[in-house]
């Protein structure tokens, strides 16, 4: 991914830049995975950053709702999230160990356009995850 200025990017979305936003966007950035709100804590808190659950979820709603981060759920009770800014991608998530890869290279856009063909609508997005074993547990079976 293009490293990109946070700073920047929070001035283009009308957000004032505080340390605890650009600790987030940076965590998230340089995750591989989608986080969850504990994970992005404990993320501040090794940038030495200091902020409350309350601040982090309402600069989470905030970034979300400009576009810079991406809610995912992957049925576990919680939101995850990712910086928006990845290349689009899919999840596998292994039900053994909850080990979460990503998956590279939809190639579901043509699916996307035959739906919008017989059913009349308009697909602005999509979510598709994948369950199953990781192989580290799949060896332990």
């Amino acid at each position: 991914m293009q490293q990109h200025d946070c700073k920047e990017e929070l001035h283009k979305v009308d957000l004032k830049v505080t340390p605890a936003r650009l600790g987030i966007l940076s965590v998230l950035e340089h995750s591989d995975i989608p986080l969850d709100v504990a994970s992005i804590e404990i993320g501040l808190k090794k940038q030495k950053i200091k902020s409350d659950k309350v601040t982090v979820f309402r600069i989470l709603n905030s970034l979300t709702d400009k576009g810079l981060l991406k809610p995912i759920q992957f049925n576990e009770g919680k939101l995850r999230y990712e910086y928006a800014g990845k290349p689009k991608h899919h999840h596998f998530i292994c039900e053994r160990c909850g080990k979460i890869i990503d998956i590279m290279g939809c190639t579901i856009h043509q699916l996307e356009r035959d739906i919008e063909k017989t059913k009349g609508v308009r697909v602005m997005r999509h979510s598709l995850e994948f369950f199953g074993l990781c192989a580290d547990c799949q060896n332990k079976i």
